[in-house]
Protein backbone atom coordinates (compact mmCIF):
# COMPACT_ATOMS: atom_id res chain seq x y z
CA UNK A 1 0.00 0.00 0.00
CA UNK A 2 1.57 3.42 -1.05
CA UNK A 3 0.80 5.88 2.19
CA UNK A 4 -0.38 9.24 1.47
CA UNK A 5 3.13 10.39 3.21
CA UNK A 6 5.12 8.12 0.65
CA UNK A 7 3.01 9.14 -2.36
CA UNK A 8 3.59 12.93 -1.29
CA UNK A 9 7.70 12.10 -1.39
CA UNK A 10 7.61 10.67 -4.49
CA UNK A 11 5.66 13.70 -6.24
CA UNK A 12 8.19 15.85 -5.37
CA UNK A 13 11.25 13.51 -5.68
CA UNK A 14 9.89 12.72 -9.15
CA UNK A 15 9.23 16.06 -10.61
CA UNK A 16 5.60 15.42 -11.07
CA UNK A 17 4.54 17.98 -8.49
CA UNK A 18 6.36 20.80 -6.44
CA UNK A 19 9.08 22.27 -8.91
CA UNK A 20 8.63 20.83 -12.38
CA UNK A 21 9.96 20.59 -15.93
CA UNK A 22 7.70 22.85 -17.41
CA UNK A 23 9.16 26.39 -17.92
CA UNK A 24 7.25 29.63 -16.53
CA UNK A 25 7.93 31.44 -20.26
CA UNK A 26 5.84 28.11 -21.63
CA UNK A 27 2.93 28.16 -19.07
CA UNK A 28 2.23 31.65 -19.87
CA UNK A 29 2.25 31.77 -23.71
CA UNK A 30 -0.45 29.01 -23.15
CA UNK A 31 -2.11 31.03 -20.75
CA UNK A 32 -2.23 34.13 -23.18
CA UNK A 33 -3.01 31.84 -26.20
CA UNK A 34 -6.16 30.67 -24.65
CA UNK A 35 -7.33 33.55 -23.89
CA UNK A 36 -6.96 34.33 -27.43
CA UNK A 37 -9.12 31.53 -28.57
CA UNK A 38 -6.85 29.63 -30.02
CA UNK A 39 -7.46 25.72 -30.28
CA UNK A 40 -4.27 24.67 -29.96
CA UNK A 41 -4.53 25.61 -26.59
CA UNK A 42 -8.55 25.33 -25.86
CA UNK A 43 -8.32 21.91 -26.63
CA UNK A 44 -12.25 21.65 -28.01
CA UNK A 45 -13.39 23.61 -24.92
CA UNK A 46 -15.50 26.33 -25.50
CA UNK A 47 -15.43 28.61 -22.42
CA UNK A 48 -18.98 29.72 -21.05
CA UNK A 49 -17.61 33.59 -20.12
CA UNK A 50 -14.56 35.16 -21.27
CA UNK A 51 -11.39 34.83 -19.87
CA UNK A 52 -8.93 37.53 -18.89
CA UNK A 53 -5.33 36.63 -18.65
CA UNK A 54 -4.93 37.84 -14.85
CA UNK A 55 -8.39 35.86 -14.67
CA UNK A 56 -6.76 33.18 -15.69
CA UNK A 57 -3.46 32.93 -13.40
CA UNK A 58 -5.39 33.32 -10.38
CA UNK A 59 -7.61 30.08 -11.69
CA UNK A 60 -4.44 28.31 -12.01
CA UNK A 61 -2.84 29.35 -8.93
CA UNK A 62 -6.01 28.37 -7.22
CA UNK A 63 -6.52 25.13 -9.34
CA UNK A 64 -2.54 23.66 -9.76
CA UNK A 65 -0.62 25.99 -7.30
CA UNK A 66 1.55 28.16 -9.42
CA UNK A 67 2.68 31.30 -8.34
CA UNK A 68 -0.30 34.05 -8.82
CA UNK A 69 2.26 36.96 -9.54
CA UNK A 70 2.39 38.34 -12.87
CA UNK A 71 5.71 39.24 -12.47
CA UNK A 72 6.97 36.01 -12.45
CA UNK A 73 8.12 35.14 -15.84
CA UNK A 74 10.65 33.13 -16.01
CA UNK A 75 12.30 29.86 -14.41
CA UNK A 76 10.31 26.43 -13.60
CA UNK A 77 6.83 26.57 -12.43
CA UNK A 78 5.22 25.04 -9.23
CA UNK A 79 2.38 22.34 -9.34
CA UNK A 80 1.46 22.13 -5.22
CA UNK A 81 1.65 18.48 -4.28
CA UNK A 82 -1.23 18.70 -2.00
CA UNK A 83 -3.76 19.80 -4.78
CA UNK A 84 -2.49 16.71 -6.83
CA UNK A 85 -2.92 14.52 -3.78
CA UNK A 86 -6.72 16.20 -3.99
CA UNK A 87 -6.76 15.51 -7.18
CA UNK A 88 -6.15 12.13 -7.19
CA UNK A 89 -8.65 11.53 -3.79
CA UNK A 90 -11.23 13.19 -6.22
CA UNK A 91 -9.99 10.49 -9.11
CA UNK A 92 -10.20 7.81 -6.94
CA UNK A 93 -13.44 8.36 -6.12
CA UNK A 94 -15.19 8.58 -9.21
CA UNK A 95 -13.42 5.40 -10.58
CA UNK A 96 -14.87 3.30 -7.04
CA UNK A 97 -18.80 5.13 -8.54
CA UNK A 98 -18.06 3.89 -11.87
CA UNK A 99 -17.06 0.57 -10.64
CA UNK A 100 -20.10 0.29 -8.22
CA UNK A 101 -22.49 1.19 -10.46
CA UNK A 102 -20.45 -1.16 -13.85
CA UNK A 103 -20.46 2.36 -16.05
CA UNK A 104 -19.57 1.79 -19.52
CA UNK A 105 -16.09 3.94 -19.87
CA UNK A 106 -13.94 5.77 -22.63
CA UNK A 107 -10.19 5.90 -21.76
CA UNK A 108 -7.97 8.13 -23.98
CA UNK A 109 -4.73 9.95 -24.03
CA UNK A 110 -2.32 12.71 -25.98
CA UNK A 111 0.43 11.55 -24.24
CA UNK A 112 0.92 7.62 -25.00
CA UNK A 113 5.15 7.92 -24.23
CA UNK A 114 4.26 8.86 -20.76
CA UNK A 115 0.85 8.38 -19.51
CA UNK A 116 -0.29 5.10 -21.46
CA UNK A 117 0.97 3.05 -18.76
CA UNK A 118 -1.17 4.84 -15.93
CA UNK A 119 -4.55 4.63 -17.84
CA UNK A 120 -3.77 0.66 -18.78
CA UNK A 121 -3.92 -0.38 -14.97
CA UNK A 122 -6.97 1.88 -14.50
CA UNK A 123 -8.54 -0.05 -17.51
CA UNK A 124 -7.60 -3.13 -16.21
CA UNK A 125 -9.08 -2.53 -12.95
CA UNK A 126 -12.18 -1.22 -14.25
CA UNK A 127 -12.77 -4.25 -16.60
CA UNK A 128 -11.66 -7.12 -14.30
CA UNK A 129 -14.65 -5.17 -11.49
CA UNK A 130 -17.36 -5.34 -14.58
CA UNK A 131 -17.15 -2.14 -16.37
CA UNK A 132 -17.43 -2.12 -20.00
CA UNK A 133 -14.15 -0.24 -21.27
CA UNK A 134 -14.81 1.06 -24.62
CA UNK A 135 -13.38 0.87 -27.78
CA UNK A 136 -15.40 2.48 -30.43
CA UNK A 137 -14.30 3.75 -34.17
CA UNK A 138 -10.65 1.22 -33.41
CA UNK A 139 -8.71 1.74 -36.76
CA UNK A 140 -10.47 4.88 -37.83
CA UNK A 141 -8.83 7.39 -39.99
CA UNK A 142 -8.53 11.17 -38.26
CA UNK A 143 -7.37 14.24 -40.36
CA UNK A 144 -5.79 15.92 -37.83
CA UNK A 145 -3.60 19.59 -38.40
CA UNK A 146 -0.11 19.49 -37.04
CA UNK A 147 2.95 22.12 -37.49
CA UNK A 148 4.01 19.96 -40.76
CA UNK A 149 -0.12 20.42 -42.29
CA UNK A 150 -2.60 18.27 -42.37
CA UNK A 151 -1.99 14.80 -41.56
CA UNK A 152 -3.63 11.50 -41.29
CA UNK A 153 -4.00 9.04 -38.48
CA UNK A 154 -5.57 5.99 -36.68
CA UNK A 155 -7.77 5.92 -34.09
CA UNK A 156 -6.13 3.07 -31.52
CA UNK A 157 -6.73 1.05 -28.65
CA UNK A 158 -3.81 -0.25 -26.44
CA UNK A 159 -4.43 -2.62 -23.21
CA UNK A 160 -8.23 -0.53 -23.54
CA UNK A 161 -6.24 3.19 -24.13
CA UNK A 162 -7.35 4.90 -26.87
CA UNK A 163 -4.40 6.56 -28.68
CA UNK A 164 -3.54 8.13 -32.07
CA UNK A 165 -0.89 6.60 -34.45
CA UNK A 166 0.32 7.31 -37.90
CA UNK A 167 -2.23 5.60 -41.17
CA UNK A 168 -1.01 3.03 -42.75
CA UNK A 169 1.39 4.96 -45.74
CA UNK A 170 2.42 7.76 -43.26
CA UNK A 171 4.96 5.59 -41.07
CA UNK A 172 5.84 2.21 -40.66
CA UNK A 173 3.55 -0.64 -39.90
CA UNK A 174 2.65 -1.19 -36.37
CA UNK A 175 3.71 2.75 -35.96
CA UNK A 176 4.04 3.83 -31.95
CA UNK A 177 1.26 6.27 -30.74
CA UNK A 178 1.94 10.21 -31.30
CA UNK A 179 1.31 12.69 -28.74
CA UNK A 180 -2.00 15.28 -29.24
CA UNK A 181 -3.76 17.92 -28.16
CA UNK A 182 -6.65 17.30 -30.28
CA UNK A 183 -10.20 16.67 -29.16
CA UNK A 184 -11.01 15.12 -32.62
CA UNK A 185 -9.84 11.66 -31.30
CA UNK A 186 -12.51 11.55 -28.64
CA UNK A 187 -14.89 13.09 -31.19
CA UNK A 188 -14.64 10.27 -33.74
CA UNK A 189 -14.49 7.48 -30.63
CA UNK A 190 -18.24 8.97 -29.65
CA UNK A 191 -19.74 9.27 -33.51
CA UNK A 192 -18.36 5.68 -34.05
CA UNK A 193 -20.03 4.33 -30.84
CA UNK A 194 -23.57 6.43 -31.64
CA UNK A 195 -23.38 5.84 -35.12
CA UNK A 196 -23.76 1.99 -34.38
CA UNK A 197 -26.09 2.23 -32.03
CA UNK A 198 -23.66 0.89 -29.39
CA UNK A 199 -23.10 2.18 -25.84
CA UNK A 200 -21.92 5.70 -25.06
CA UNK A 201 -19.42 6.53 -21.87
CA UNK A 202 -21.17 7.60 -19.00
CA UNK A 203 -17.46 8.52 -17.72
CA UNK A 204 -14.19 9.91 -19.73
CA UNK A 205 -11.05 9.31 -18.54
CA UNK A 206 -8.09 11.08 -20.07
CA UNK A 207 -6.13 14.39 -20.51
CA UNK A 208 -6.09 16.75 -22.73
CA UNK A 209 -8.77 17.01 -26.09
CA UNK A 210 -10.04 14.05 -24.62
CA UNK A 211 -11.85 15.22 -21.54
CA UNK A 212 -12.08 18.92 -22.71
CA UNK A 213 -13.58 17.57 -25.77
CA UNK A 214 -15.79 15.12 -23.76
CA UNK A 215 -17.11 17.55 -21.37
CA UNK A 216 -17.67 20.00 -24.12
CA UNK A 217 -20.23 17.41 -25.79
CA UNK A 218 -21.59 16.74 -22.25
CA UNK A 219 -19.97 14.20 -21.41
CA UNK A 220 -18.84 13.52 -17.53
CA UNK A 221 -14.99 13.11 -17.84
CA UNK A 222 -12.45 13.35 -15.01
CA UNK A 223 -8.46 13.73 -16.44
CA UNK A 224 -4.77 14.63 -15.64
CA UNK A 225 -3.40 18.23 -16.10
CA UNK A 226 -0.02 20.09 -16.61
CA UNK A 227 0.74 23.45 -15.12
CA UNK A 228 0.75 24.60 -18.98
CA UNK A 229 -3.01 22.76 -19.63
CA UNK A 230 -5.39 25.79 -18.92
CA UNK A 231 -8.50 24.61 -21.05
CA UNK A 232 -8.70 21.76 -18.51
CA UNK A 233 -8.68 23.61 -15.40
CA UNK A 234 -10.99 26.11 -16.79
CA UNK A 235 -13.33 23.55 -17.85
CA UNK A 236 -13.70 22.00 -14.21
CA UNK A 237 -14.36 25.32 -12.70
CA UNK A 238 -17.11 25.60 -15.49
CA UNK A 239 -18.44 22.24 -14.72
CA UNK A 240 -18.09 20.69 -17.67
CA UNK A 241 -14.83 18.00 -16.50
CA UNK A 242 -15.50 16.67 -12.83
CA UNK A 243 -12.06 16.60 -11.37
CA UNK A 244 -8.95 16.99 -12.93
CA UNK A 245 -5.23 15.97 -11.09
CA UNK A 246 -2.39 18.68 -11.91
CA UNK A 247 0.39 17.23 -12.22
CA UNK A 248 3.71 17.38 -14.57
CA UNK A 249 2.20 15.28 -17.42
CA UNK A 250 6.05 14.59 -19.26
CA UNK A 251 8.23 12.71 -16.82
CA UNK A 252 9.40 9.13 -17.05
CA UNK A 253 6.67 6.77 -16.90
CA UNK A 254 7.50 4.43 -14.38
CA UNK A 255 7.15 7.72 -12.25
CA UNK A 256 3.36 7.62 -12.82
CA UNK A 257 3.04 3.56 -10.78
CA UNK A 258 2.42 4.61 -7.27
CA UNK A 259 -0.09 7.13 -8.38
CA UNK A 260 -2.13 4.48 -10.69
CA UNK A 261 -1.48 2.14 -6.97
CA UNK A 262 -2.93 4.38 -4.68
CA UNK A 263 -5.84 5.26 -7.10
CA UNK A 264 -6.86 1.67 -7.38
CA UNK A 265 -6.19 1.50 -3.74
CA UNK A 266 -8.61 4.37 -2.56
CA UNK A 267 -10.94 3.10 -5.57
CA UNK A 268 -10.93 -0.13 -4.19
CA UNK A 269 -9.90 -1.53 -7.41
CA UNK A 270 -6.38 -3.33 -6.19
CA UNK A 271 -6.05 -6.48 -7.87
Amino acid sequence: MVTLAALRAHLVGAGIAGVVATPREKSLRSYRLFVAGDPRQTLGLEPARSWTQSGLLRLMADRCGVSPDPGHTSGQDVIDPDRTLAGLEAFAVRLKEAAQRREPVLIGTGHPHRLLGFYAGLAAALSAAGCPVLTPSHGRCIDMATQFGLRTYNLWYVGGVATVRDAPGEGARGAPAVHTHSPLPVRAALAGAAGRGGLLPSLVVGDHGWVCGAGQLGIEAIGLADSDDPAVFVAETEGRVSAVVPLDDAVRSDYYRPLTRYVLNRACLSQ
